[in-house]
């Protein structure tokens, strides 16, 4: 199954509507599967989206988590995603402490708005 890449775009907008997104990154399963996969693996979330942003410092983590959840389009994806969201200095650490972190941050696609 191929990636609405168009949906992509509309999540990161509705995203970039409320805080201004520095870095968005997509890894999972439907990624692993773009870049070849094989088949016979344990998938995991089909999708992961690290989101970061300085604007969600002073923002509680679990509420981050929660909006920018709500905006993603599961119907459109074909599947939710599982949804990190960061600050810079949050991300470094992260990074180093979760591995599913660490695994889109290294393989995942880097996703950029463009210009409507």
């Amino acid at each position: 199954m191929g990636l609405n890449e168009r949906e992509l775009q509309l999540y990161l907008q509705r995203v970039s509507d409320r805080w201004p997104v520095e870095r968005a990154l997509i890894g999972g399963a439907r990624i692993d599967d773009l870049h070849g996969a094989p088949p016979q693996r344990e998938r995991g979330p089909e999708f992961v989206v690290v989101l970061v942003s300085s604007g969600f410092d002073g923002v509680p983590w679990l509420e981050r988590v929660h909006q920018a959840g709500s905006l993603w389009d599961a119907s459109e994806m074909g599947e939710r995603a599982e949804v990190h969201c960061y600050t810079p200095p949050e991300l470094e650490r992260k990074v180093v402490q979760l591995p599913r972190v660490r695994r889109v941050a290294e393989r995942g696609m880097e996703l950029t708005l463009e210009p409507v």
